[in-house]
C-alpha cells in the first residue's frame, strides 16, 4: 500500500510535456501545471491563443508565478530518490563503513565525511549533496531565465532584419528618386554630383543589402544555437541529483560562451550626401513663427518599436516615465494653407523627438483619444533604442537609415507641392522627402520632445 501511494504521490509531481519531475512549476488558468521552461518552448510554438498542453482549454499568455507548494513537494520527492540512491551498497564506503554523502567538486565523485576531512581530500572543494543538488538546480534556472530572455531578443532581432533586408530595396529606391528629384531642382551643372552621389548610394545600399543577409543568417544560426542550450539547460535540471553536480561547471561554461556569441542587429546607415546648393534654394523660403507650449495634461510622445508608432499617451501609459519626466507639445501658432515655407529646429545631443506639422483634425482628435499610426502628422523623429538612436519619418512610417542630425534640422513644406521634406542643416544633405502628403489644410507646425 505504501509503495502504491508513493507511486500516486509521485506521479503527480510529473510535467506531462516532458515526463520528468516538475522543474519550477507553473499552475496555468485551468488548474494544470508544467515546469515552466517546457510551457515557455510548448506555447513559443502555439499559434496564440495559446493551449493547455493537457486539456487544450485556451489560457491566456503571462507571467506565471512559480507554485511553491508544488516545488516543496518536488524537492521532497526528489530527496526520497536520492537516499534511496544513497543506501545501496555501492554508497557505503568501503574504508569507513559511511554513506557517502558529500560531493567532491574537484573529483566530480562522491565520499563521505571521513574521507572529505582526510589529507587526500581535505584541500578540495565538498558539499552536502542533498542541498547542493538544489541549490546548483536553482542556478540552473536563473540562467535559464536569462537565456530565455536572451533568446526573446535574439527573435525580435531577426524580425527586425528580416524585415530590414525584405524592404531594404525598396527603402535605396525611394531614396534614390527623393535625391533625384532636389537636383532637378538645382541647376544643371550640379549633373556630375548628381551621378556620383546615386552611384555611391546605390554601392552603399548593395554593400549593407549584403550586410542585412550576413547578419540575418548569423541571428538564425544563433536562434538555433540559444533554442538548443535552453533544452540542454532544461535536461540538466532533470537529471539525478549526483549526474547534476558532476556535469554543472562543463554546461555552465558552454552557457557563458555562447552568450558571448549572440549576435547584434546590423544598424545599417547610409552616408549623409551633401547636396550643392540645397540649403541656399531652401533659405529663401524662411519663416519665423511664434510659439504656443502645452504641458501638464496634454503631453504627446512617441513609443513604440518603429513597427508600430503610436502618438498622443498620457505619461502613466508608458512604462519609461517616472515622476521626474517631463514631456513637452508645441504649436505654431500661424497655420499654413498654401505656398512654401522653410525653418529650422535645433536638436543638440537630444533624442525622443519629432516634429513637423499636423492638420486641425489631429489636433482638434488628439483632445480625445490617441491618434493610430500617427495620422494627420507628418513628422521626423528620433527614438532611442539601448545605445542606438533611430530616425522615422510618419505618414507613412518609414525608418529612415542615415546619420542623425548632430545639430540643426531644416523642414520645408511645399503645400502646392503637398511633400514635407526634412535636411540635416549642417551636412546640407537630405533627410527624407515625405511625398504625396494627404494634407488636409490648415497646417500647423508641431514640436514635441521627451526629456528622462
Amino acid at each position: 500500500m505504501d509503495s502504491d501511494f508513493s507511486h500516486a504521490f509521485q506521479k503527480e509531481l510529473i510535467c506531462v510535456i516532458c515526463s520528468n519531475y516538475l522543474v519550477d512549476p507553473v499552475t496555468i488558468c485551468c488548474g494544470h501545471s508544467f515546469c515552466r521552461p517546457c510551457l515557455c518552448i510548448s506555447w513559443e510554438e502555439d499559434q496564440s491563443p495559446a493551449n493547455c498542453p493537457a486539456c487544450r482549454e485556451p489560457s491566456r499568455k503571462q507571467d506565471f508565478k512559480t507554485n511553491i507548494l508544488l516545488k516543496n513537494l518536488v524537492t521532497i520527492a526528489r530527496k526520497a530518490s536520492l537516499w534511496q540512491f544513497l543506501s545501496s551498497e555501492k554508497q557505503i564506503c568501503g574504508t569507513h563503513r559511511e554513506t557517502k554523502k558529500m560531493f567532491c567538486d574537484v573529483e566530480k565523485s562522491l565520499l563521505c565525511l571521513l574521507c572529505s576531512n582526510s589529507q587526500e581530500h581535505g584541500a578540495h572543494t565538498h558539499y552536502p549533496i542533498e542541498g547542493a543538488a538544489e541549490e546548483h538546480r536553482e542556478k540552473l534556472l536563473k540562467k535559464m531565465q536569462s537565456l530565455w530572455e536572451k533568446a526573446c531578443e535574439n527573435h525580435r532581432n531577426l524580425n527586425m532584419e528580416t524585415t530590414r533586408t525584405r524592404c531594404w530595396k525598396d527603402y535605396v529606391s525611394l531614396r534614390r528618386e527623393a535625391i533625384r528629384a532636389e537636383y532637378q531642382k538645382m541647376p544643371a551643372f550640379l549633373h556630375e554630383e548628381e551621378q556620383h552621389h546615386l552611384e555611391r548610394l546605390q554601392k552603399e545600399g548593395e554593400d549593407i543589402f549584403q550586410q542585412l543577409n550576413e547578419s540575418k543568417a548569423r541571428m538564425e544560426h544563433s536562434r538555433e544555437l540559444l533554442r538548443g542550450m535552453y533544452e540542454d539547460l532544461k535536461q540538466m535540471c532533470h537529471k539525478a541529483d549526483v549526474e547534476l553536480l558532476q556535469a554543472f561547471e562543463d554546461i555552465l561554461h558552454r552557457y557563458e560562451s555562447l552568450l558571448l556569441q549572440v549576435p547584434q542587429p546590423a544598424n545599417p546607415e547610409l552616408s549623409a550626401g551633401p547636396i550643392t546648393g540645397l540649403l541656399d534654394r531652401l533659405s529663401g523660403f524662411r519663416v519665423d513663427f511664434t510659439l504656443q507650449p502645452e504641458r501638464a495634461n496634454s503631453h504627446i510622445f512617441l513609443y513604440g518599436d518603429l513597427r508600430s508608432m503610436n502618438v498622443g499617451c498620457d505619461p502613466q501609459d508608458d512604462p519609461h516615465f517616472t515622476a521626474k519626466s517631463e514631456c513637452f507639445l508645441v504649436w505654431g501658432a500661424q497655420t499654413f494653407t498654401s505656398g512654401k515655407y522653410y525653418w529650422e529646429v535645433h536638436v543638440g545631443d537630444t533624442w525622443n523627438w519629432a516634429f513637423g506639422v499636423c492638420n486641425n483634425y489631429w489636433k482638434e482628435k488628439r483632445q480625445n483619444d490617441k491618434i493610430d499610426g500617427g495620422e494627420g502628422l507628418f513628422l521626423l523623429g528620433c527614438v532611442k533604442e539601448d545605445a542606438h538612436c533611430s530616425l522615422f519619418t510618419t505618414s507613412p512610417l518609414v525608418v529612415q537609415y542615415v546619420p542623425r542630425p548632430a545639430s540643426r534640422v531644416g523642414l520645408f513644406l511645399d503645400c502646392e507641392g503637398r511633400t514635407m521634406t526634412f535636411v540635416d542643416v549642417d551636412q546640407s544633405s537630405l533627410i527624407y522627402t515625405i511625398p504625396n502628403c494627404s494634407f488636409s489644410p490648415p497646417l500647423r507646425p508641431i514640436f514635441c520632445c521627451s526629456h528622462f
